[in-house]
């Protein structure tokens, strides 16, 4: 079979793209297609974010192509796009198997299937023995209601078939096929950079009511090998001559002494890697900082999420304040740089606890601060909670961005979180010390000029009507 992934084209609604120039490697698509050229299978990727394709250019391809197969995935504010991706390949390439993945598909399969008969299969969970067994059975001509962890229709009726374990040993994955993506045009602040994104751990067993994460990968924390991790290192380091590595796990450091292990393996090999993560402020220590150091680690993004404790306490996220205090005054002793993200708009916070989290930002300052809009993305709690309470403003999946109200709350309207979340940008980026700081490191055109002018643009496009 020829097979051909597809990253859809990237909707102009997406802000991080507009305000940042952040576009990464689909990685998910990159473990796929790797396990299939593990089996033999001939595939490619067709990343039309980073090589700016439109749809009509999409189709061009994959006429060019004529797969047998087309994968396609989304996150929720992608999959406007990707459902016209595989409305086009259907009515272009009829006899063209669609499958859809992705986080959204996987929450909201039931609504995705019934309005959307040009998608054949939706792949729920962890989609790489899932596509790779229905692959199989499909070369086979063989009944696909013996592949687990798939949606399909039969006789107009909805078919899901038996769940897909997680994955137990993620050491048995190849590494992602990077090979077949266009790895010089990715971008950071706008820049081509070559983005060393590495995954080490699936899984966590965390409640906060925003995320979807440990829905999709599971409650349970399952972990790479530190030889295996470092392999795939040094691997990316041969191939890209770049040192830079950001692992993109959850909470890189859950289990801590895998997290030494993985440290002592690059410095043991004598490795020249400079890498980012991410953690929780409780499951971190001053010692531990020392030893990330040492490995290579320039910053830590921490999930922060609110200045005031009552409101932590409503996101269920598990931690306390002084623990972010302390967390950012070791890294600034150690020599790391911090990134603590804060949500704002949660159902039950009031204005005046969100101003009091813009306040907080600035205490703990970190060396970058993210604010978002509270996001209830379909699968989580929050969601369930907004649709109950009637809380959804729209069901339009393009403007859930992290940075646009798709939700009111009892305490909050929209035109207050616009007004918060401009608020906590400004007041936090445009503190004279900060500007300083960034330009000290160089980084003034970037982080303030990109981010806080485009931020700024679009609000004034949007006033006078430039933007739907």
């Amino acid at each position: 079979m020829r097979i051909v992934l597809v990253q859809p084209p990237i909707s102009t609604e997406i802000e991080l793209y507009s305000t940042a120039g952040i576009v990464a490697p689909p990685m998910g698509l990159a473990y796929l297609a790797a396990i299939l050229e593990k089996y033999g299978y001939n595939v490619e990727i067709l990343d039309a974010s980073v090589l700016g394709l439109n749809h009509e250019q999409v189709l061009v391809e994959l006429e060019r192509r004529k797969p047998d197969l087309v994968g396609i995935t989304a996150t929720t504010a992608m999959i406007n796009s990707a459902l016209e991706v595989a409305k086009n390949v259907k009515k272009n390439l009829p006899e063209t198997f669609v499958v859809l993945g992705g986080a959204h598909v996987t929450f909201a399969y039931q609504t995705v299937m019934k309005e959307n008969p040009y998608v054949d299969v939706a792949c729920i969970g962890e989609g790489e023995y899932t596509l790779l067994e229905l692959v199989q059975t499909l070369e086979k001509e063989k009944n696909i209601e013996n592949v687990k962890g798939i949606v399909f229709r039969r006789n107009g009726n909805l078919i899901k078939t038996q769940p897909r374990p997680f994955i137990e040993n993620l050491d048995e994955l190849p590494f992602p096929a990077r090979h077949l993506l266009p790895m010089n045009k990715y971008k950071a602040f706008g820049k081509n950079m070559i983005l060393g994104t590495i995954l080490t751990s699936r899984g966590c067993p965390f409640n906060c009511i925003f995320c979807s994460s440990s829905l999709l990968f599971g409650k349970k924390f399952r972990a790479r090998s530190p030889k295996n991790v470092v392999d795939e290192i040094e691997q990316f380091q041969e191939t890209y001559k770049t040192n830079s590595i950001e692992f993109v796990d959850d909470t890189f450091t859950f289990d801590k002494k895998r997290a030494e292990a993985i440290c002592k393996e690059i410095m043991d090999r004598g490795l020249d890697t400079q890498w980012v993560c991410s953690c929780r402020v409780d499951l971190i220590d001053k010692e531990l900082m020392k030893v990330l150091k040492k490995a290579g680690c320039r910053m830590i993004y921490f999930g922060v999420e609110s200045g005031v404790q009552r409101v932590v306490n409503l996101i269920r996220k598990g931690i306390k304040l002084e623990q972010a205090e302390k967390v950012m005054r070791w890294a600034r002793e150690v020599g790391i740089e911090t990134v603590a993200s804060f949500v704002i708009g949660i159902p039950g916070e009031t204005w005046e606890e969100a101003l009091q989290t813009i306040k907080f930002a600035k205490k703990l300052d970190p060396d970058y601060a993210q604010f978002s809009i509270a996001t209830p993305f379909p699968g989580t709690e929050l969601y369930q909670i907004a649709k109950n309470n009637g809380l959804l403003l729209t069901e339009d999946w393009s403007k859930y961005t992290v940075l646009k109200p798709v939700m009111k709350t009892k305490e909050l309207s929209v035109e207050q979180l616009q007004k918060l979340i401009r608020k906590a940008y400004f007041s936090f980026y445009l503190r004279p010390k900060v500007i300083l700081r960034y330009l000290l490191k160089g980084h003034f055109k970037e982080l303030v000029v990109n981010v806080l002018g485009n931020y700024f643009w679009r609000m004034v496009k949007s006033k006078i009507g430039l933007n739907p």
